[in-house]
């Protein structure tokens, strides 16, 4: 199991890897104003994404801050990991 974020065409996606499965839990999209924020859910929940944010590292603790991927997996123990992985 391991929650990373990975290069994406416009920014950075987080994502939850569980042997062959991956699924994309998050997500940071560079914008002409700044960086907009977004964690995954399975309901309509408009305060887990933020717009025009001013930096990449701020934009991906405030994903990281839900813990997206215990809408997956109820393990405690889980950690995001430091180095971001290359495109797929």
């Amino acid at each position: 199991m391991a929650v990373y974020w990975q290069i994406a065409k416009q920014g950075q996606r987080l994502m939850l890897a569980d042997g062959e499965r991956e699924v994309r839990i998050g997500g940071v999209r560079v914008t002409e104003r700044g960086f907009d924020a977004h964690a995954m859910t399975f309901g309509y929940e408009p305060e887990r994404a933020q717009r025009d944010m001013v930096g990449m590292e701020e934009a991906k603790k405030f994903v990281e801050s839900f813990k997206p991927w215990e809408l997956h997996i109820q393990d405690a123990n889980i950690s995001v990991e430091d180095e971001v992985r290359p495109q797929a």
